[in-house]
């Protein structure tokens, strides 16, 4: 019994830890809360399918800079967020890497924008797949 508790604690403690998992609606319904244009929604919602399957605690795989990848947008380390290890990054987020993993996406969209802002949408992997018409998102409203 006393493990079956130790057991049941570590997992309440670790269970924030693994993010959640979004939808294309619940999505693009929060990102418009945080003030996104209604007419990027569709683009942002296929970015996080491709990246992460829209969840939010996701860490890619290591890239070929040694370099990882954060969150529902998979946010690279090395230019937008510090990572957990210390190495270097230049921060342009100006934000702990674990930011990106938490449910709360406020801090994710806020530096997809900056990424977005900068580099235009290529700077996503997956934007090969949401370039031209995408469905509407309209039923999420």
């Amino acid at each position: 019994m006393k493990a079956f508790i130790v057991l049941f604690a570590l997992a309440a403690i670790a269970a924030p830890a693994f993010g959640r998992t979004m939808d294309r609606c619940s999505l693009a319904r929060e990102m418009s809360d945080l003030g996104v244009p209604r007419d990027q929604l569709a683009r942002w919602t296929c970015i996080a399918e491709h990246e992460s399957s829209y969840r939010t605690g996701v860490v890619g795989p290591e890239n070929y800079n040694g370099s990882n990848d954060y969150g529902i947008f998979q946010i690279n380390d090395y230019y937008w967020c510090a990572p957990p290890s210390g190495r270097f990054s230049y921060n342009e987020c100006g934000l702990s890497c674990n930011d990106l993993l938490t449910d709360n996406i406020e801090r994710s969209v806020r530096c997809a924008q900056k990424v977005l802002s900068q580099q235009g949408w290529s700077a996503w992997s997956t934007w090969k797949y949401c370039d031209g018409s995408l469905p509407s998102i309209n039923d999420c409203f």
